[in-house]
């Protein structure tokens, strides 16, 4: 995958953090606006990217609540 430009890293890491700070746990806007971030910076894979970052973060077990949460909205 193509790395998008330094602007539009920039774009895309300033919207995560702009997230970061005012989304609800749980919601899933804060997985994908790290999974934006990562596809603007030429991952791969970024839903993997996500997924490996919120489990760093929550912990196996309440990374897997929230998931399902989220499958039940």
């Amino acid at each position: 995958m193509a790395r998008a430009s330094i602007a539009g890293r920039r774009a895309a890491r300033a919207h995560q953090q702009e997230v970061q700070h005012s989304a609800k746990l749980g919601s899933g806007a804060r997985f994908k606006a790290v999974e934006a971030a990562a596809a603007a910076s030429g991952a791969t894979n970024p839903g993997a990217v996500a997924a490996a970052a919120g489990r760093a973060k929550y912990g196996k077990k309440r990374f897997a609540a929230m998931g399902a949460a989220g499958r039940k909205k």
